[in-house]
């Protein structure tokens, strides 16, 4: 029961679940089946799955950083992690959802708006096409399995602001991406902190979290255009 997945695995992270948040959890899991029976949203279905895969591997990320009052930017979110599954136990995070599918945002919005989150911003645009007045205002940029992190390192850390930090969700098999992302990272003020490893709850699946602080100010001319991104990568 994905009430009870969730009570376990939040106790095994030493962190609070409120019966509201609960409530939320299960609105979003029921919202995000039924639309996936007519949009490709996920591969993770079945509540078990939803409530470990998703709403605890997201929540993992509020064991490893305190986001907890900070402005928090999702880039890529798809489905909504994990930024939304963030907000829901921590309503106290100010979050954008980002995301270059009209119909993922769509859904956010309106997934949102029956959470009862009025502060969650959802943003079709993609990430190197933000306003210009967005670069720098984040405390915390976070991503989730979007892509290399050479790559996504252009796209995050020009929206966070010195002194914050980018949290990169990735696989515990990421020696060789962290060490090919190095020479970016420095390019656009970054300096890598630290590597977290965690399990999930209930799972033999392991996962890292490589948490990027920016250091200095991101050049300019950072980020190019997409297709210069993917031609040639830092």
């Amino acid at each position: 029961m994905l009430e009870e997945i969730l009570r376990e695995g939040f106790a095994a992270y030493s962190l609070p679940l409120d019966a509201q948040a609960l409530s939320r959890y299960r609105l979003y899991a029921d919202r995000l089946e039924e639309t996936n029976k007519v949009m490709n949203l996920t591969a993770i279905t079945g509540e078990d799955e939803i409530a470990r895969l998703h709403f605890l591997d997201s929540a993992a990320l509020l064991s490893l950083s305190e986001l907890s009052g900070k402005r928090v930017i999702d880039v890529g979110t798809g489905a909504g992690f994990p930024g939304l599954a963030l907000k829901i136990a921590c309503p106290e995070i100010e979050l954008t959802l980002l995301d270059s599918l009209d119909k993922r945002i769509a859904f956010l919005r309106e997934t949102v708006e029956a959470l009862g989150f009025e502060d969650v911003v959802c943003l079709h645009a993609r990430a190197e096409e933000v306003p210009q007045a967005w670069r720098g205002g984040f405390d915390v940029a976070v991503s989730r399995a979007v892509a290399r992190l050479n790559i996504l390192c252009e796209l995050c850390l020009p929206l966070v602001k010195t002194g914050g930090l980018f949290l990169a969700m990735k696989g515990t098999d990421h020696a060789e991406e962290l060490a090919e992302a190095r020479r970016a990272v420095r390019l656009l003020g970054g300096e890598i902190e630290d590597e977290r490893d965690y399990t999930i709850p209930g799972t033999d699946v392991a996962h890292s979290v490589i948490v990027i602080r920016k250091a200095a100010d991101t050049p300019p001319k950072y980020p190019r255009r997409w297709a210069q991104i993917k031609k040639t990568p830092l």
